[in-house]
Parts: C-alpha cells; sequence; structure tokens
C-alpha cells in the first residue's frame, strides 16, 4: 500500500515553542483533529516526513510515538502508521484522557492535544465594547491606572535613549529595570541580586522559560486545582503532563496532597501561585509557603512560583513570596507588572535560581528579546515616588468591588451557589449546584453580550464543570451589575442540585 504523500503541516500557534519532534506532532495532531485524516487512514511515512522537514528520521519516530501515547495514531507492523478514531480513544464526557483521581493520585493527567481554545476563547472573549465582559482577568478601562504617568515615562525613555531605537536590546534585559525589581521584591521578603533577573515579554513567556529550564517533554509538572489556564496552554504547548493537587478556596495548595503525589509520581516541578492563586484568589499562609520550599528541596523538585498578583495585597507580610524561605535557589520566581501597574507594557521577569543561566539562554535561543525603550520606562515607573500608595489604593478599591459583587451573587444566584471570598484580586470562583452546566450557561449568555469564564477551562478534567470564574478587573457600573444579575436569572433553570458548605467559601440564601 502506498502512503498518501507528506501534507504541507500546518504551523502551531504562534508562540508555540519545544522541540522539534514536538512541533511535529502536534501539527499532526491538529490534522487528525480535523478530519484530515480519518480514523483507520494511513499517515505518512516516516521517510517522507522526514524529507520534508528536513530531520532525521528518528525524530520523526518520537513525533509517531507521542501521538501513540495520546491515542492519536497506531502503528501497525510493515505497514507504518495510521490515524485512531478520536471519539474512541477520548474519555467519555470531555474529549480528554481520564485525570488523577483527588483521592489516590494513580496517575498523571494530560490536556487534550491542541487544547489551544483555552486562551484563545477568552482573548476573543475580551474584545468588542458591546460585551459586558466578566472574562479576563487583565484589568480594562481601570481607573486606578494613571495614564497621564505612562505616556509621560515613555515619552521620556524614547527621549534620552534614543540609540536604543537602532540597537538590539540586551538579552536579559536593561539593568535599571532588573534592579529595580530587585528592589520590589524586598517587598515579597526576597533579597534578588539584579544579575540575575531576566526581563521577559510576559509573566506567562516567564513560566515557559522556567518549564523549559527544569523539565524534559513528557515529564509531570504538579499545578493548583483549579488552575490557571494559561498554564494549562503552556504544558500543552510543551508536551508535558499536568497532576492536578486538590487546592483550598482560602489557604491554597494542600502540602498533604502534594506529598502524596511526591510520594507515588516522578514530579519534575511545581507550578503554583501561592499568593491569589487564579482563579481561586486563595491565599497559602506564611507557615505554609516555608513548608512547601522545604519539602520541594527535601526532594529536589524546583518550584516555579507566579507572583503576579502579590503586589495587590495591602502588606509585606501578607505579600511574601515562597521564594522568600528558599536558601538553595530551588525556587524560580516569576511576576510582571500588567496586573498592577500599566497593563499596556507587557513585561514580565524571572529570578531563575539555581537555573538562571539556562532560563537566560532559552530567551536568546528563541529569539525573545523584549524592547529596551519599553524597559526603561517601566523601570522610570518603578521607581517613581507614590508607588506603594497607589498599591494600596488598588488593592482596597478591588477588595471593595469583589465584596460587592459576591453579594450580588448571594442574592440573584440560586440556593446552594458558593462563592469565593478572596482578600483582593479580580476574580471570584462560583461554584453552582452540582449538574449545571456553565458551557450551556456561557452558551446562552453570548448572545446577551455576556461573558465569563466556564469552569471547565480550569482543568484537564470535568470535575469543574458547574463552577464558572467571574473577573471584575474591567468597568464596574450598572450596566455590569444588571449582568451579573442576569447570568444568576440564567442559572436557576439549569440548576438541578445543591452544594454542601465548607470554610472559605460564601452562600447563596436558600
Amino acid at each position: 500500500m502506498m502512503s498518501p504523500p507528506a501534507p504541507n503541516l500546518p504551523q502551531p500557534p504562534a508562540g508555540t515553542e519545544g522541540p522539534k519532534y514536538l512541533q511535529m506532532a502536534l501539527r499532526m495532531a491538529q490534522l487528525i483533529e480535523q478530519g484530515a485524516f480519518k480514523a483507520g487512514q494511513r499517515l505518512p511515512s516516516v521517510r517522507d516526513l522526514a524529507a520534508q522537514d528536513g530531520v532525521s528520521m528518528s525524530t520523526v519516530v518520537k513525533a509517531f510515538h507521542w501521538l501513540e501515547e495520546r491515542g492519536l495514531a497506531q502503528a501497525r507492523p510493515k505497514a507504518g502508521y495510521f490515524a485512531l478514531d478520536r471519539q474512541r480513544s477520548a474519555a467519555p464526557s470531555t474529549g480528554r484522557k481520564p485525570a488523577l483521581s483527588v483521592a489516590s493520585l494513580p496517575a498523571a493527567s494530560l490536556p487534550a492535544p491542541l487544547a489551544w481554545g483555552r486562551s484563545t476563547r477568552v482573548r476573543e472573549n475580551t474584545t468588542g465594547s458591546p460585551w459586558i465582559n466578566f472574562s479576563g482577568a487583565c484589568p480594562r478601562q481601570n481607573e486606578s491606572f494613571d495614564e497621564d504617568r505612562i505616556r509621560v515615562a515613555l515619552a521620556r525613555s524614547a527621549r534620552v535613549h534614543r540609540r536604543d531605537l537602532v540597537n538590539y536590546s540586551d538579552g536579559v534585559g536593561v539593568e535599571s529595570l532588573r534592579q529595580a525589581v530587585a528592589r520590589r521584591a524586598l517587598h515579597m521578603g526576597c533579597r534578588l541580586d539584579a544579575e540575575h533577573i531576566v526581563i521577559t515579554a510576559s509573566c506567562m513567556q516567564s513560566v515557559s522559560l522556567c518549564l523549559q529550564a527544569v523539565t524534559t517533554p513528557g515529564g509531570m509538572v504538579a499545578i493548583e486545582s483549579p488552575t490557571h489556564f494559561g498554564f494549562l496552554d503552556v504544558l500543552d504547548a510543551l508536551g508535558l503532563k499536568a497532576i492536578e493537587i486538590p487546592t483550598h478556596p482560602r489557604t491554597g495548595l494542600s502540602l498533604q496532597a502534594l506529598q502524596l503525589a511526591l510520594d507515588t509520581q516522578p514530579i519534575q516541578a511545581v507550578l503554583a501561585m501561592p499568593t491569589l492563586s487564579n482563579p481561586l484568589g486563595a491565599v497559602m499562609s506564611t507557615r505554609d509557603k516555608r513548608a512547601l520550599v522545604q519539602l520541594l528541596a527535601a526532594r529536589g523538585v524546583p518550584l516555579i512560583e507566579d507572583a503576579v498578583f502579590n503586589d495587590l495585597m495591602a502588606s509585606d507580610e501578607g505579600r511574601k513570596a515562597a521564594k522568600a524561605f528558599d536558601v538553595g535557589g530551588g525556587v524560580m520566581l516569576c511576576g510582571s507588572f500588567s496586573k498592577t501597574l500599566t497593563p499596556g507594557i507587557r513585561l514580565g521577569w524571572v529570578a531563575g535560581g539555581r537555573w538562571h543561566d539556562r532560563v537566560a539562554a532559552l530567551k536568546t535561543m528563541h529569539g525573545a528579546a523584549t524592547n529596551a525603550i519599553l524597559e526603561h520606562a517601566m523601570a522610570d515607573l518603578l521607581t517613581q515616588g507614590g508607588y506603594e500608595a497607589r498599591m494600596r489604593k488598588l488593592g482596597r478599591d478591588m477588595a471593595d468591588r469583589l465584596k460587592q459583587a459576591r453579594d450580588l451573587v448571594r442574592s440573584v444566584f440560586p440556593a446552594g451557589t458558593r462563592v469565593t471570598t478572596p482578600k483582593t484580586g479580580y476574580v471570584l470562583w462560583v461554584e453552582l449546584p452540582l449538574g449545571t452546566d456553565t458551557d450551556a450557561l456561557a452558551d446562552q449568555c453570548c448572545p446577551l453580550g455576556i461573558r465569563f469564564c466556564p469552569g471547565s477551562l480550569f482543568s484537564t478534567t470535568s470535575r469543574y464543570r458547574h463552577c464558572l470564574r467571574l473577573s471584575f478587573a474591567g468597568p464596574w457600573g450598572e450596566v455590569e451589575r444588571q449582568g451579573l444579575a442576569r447570568i444568576g436569572q440564567l442559572v436557576r433553570p439549569l440548576a438541578s442540585g445543591g452544594v454542601g458548605g465548607g470554610d472559605g467559601w460564601g452562600h447563596a440564601p436558600h
């Protein structure tokens, strides 16, 4: 039998990185997912794909092995590789491989191949002025950000550092910004060396670089559950498996469950937001943050800590990062100022600990240079007077806004609804009565111009299909209040049962 000609494989979404075999596997998976190769149809030969992409046949074989492991392809002796029935090989309800059981933690879960829809879906939901938008956690049209101050800083940077407009940027970022980040880190209890900080294009890029520095494709990463959908997209793109660790809505990651996972699974890294986690808004206690660092240090497992929301906490004690307890360089601290200072200047940073050199090299290898003019402007903004006062005001304003929204949810959503009570931040996590399908609810809200994030985006499993995340980072007025009340009205016919109480939750009235 002749094998079909090697197709011109579609390119993966912008920003996809990873080994060549993984890029090939993801592109082939996309063709299978889209039906370009039907179940039972022979896939292009190893030799043809190797010639087309200019790679070794062993690289192509690794790509096919990746597809086999995910139930998308099957090898037949002396015949080649064939596409499998995607529906038959998928989990019955979600189309994904079964995730680990919270109770037993028997195995790792793997986000579905090409689950690019999580981040893409939210980006699509945040465009267009007619929307009442509760989906994006990036601040928009927020009066807390001083546009004039930002514009002046940018103009001053372009004037003073105009020669940087015609020069390549330093691979790790300009010194003034790295020093400013190091000074800000003192408020999180961290003494960082500016020489060991790398400036990136975003906090998410920092996380991606850290994952690439400490894991290998197919490796296992422990994450909070529920977790930020952006983390799941990054794990997908890098070919990593996610093992979900139960997370309390108030106190954060369960150390007992994490220890069990470490005892039974070959975990290569832990990725977490110990302060104001997304989507729960949980804050681990100082004691638990210290215990987390010690637990991982004893096992030689790196912690990748996202601290993007820490500055919203009212005090330095509340902002304290897990990195503050790191004595051996085992914590990789990632952050940005897009959530607190200026969303428009999309710069992040990372203190890579023992893996600093590797992180810096990866940034250079991927051509991920950042803009020096923007970096100088950000350094200017961070070192101006009044930053702390603005952070305290922003934290208070958001805490008040979340309280108003929470009270409204309690009054208009059906009995049995639970809503988180974060200290501050931009989001609330709402658990509706069991049996409610928030994907269906989102479809009902769409024609009404109302957007939110259904719970299915925040896990590789279906366990949060009755949950949703509401963001209040955008405008908050009478129109938004009416939109939130409308969601509550639409929920009632969908709710089929009640949910019990629990510490860390607020409740709708019965």
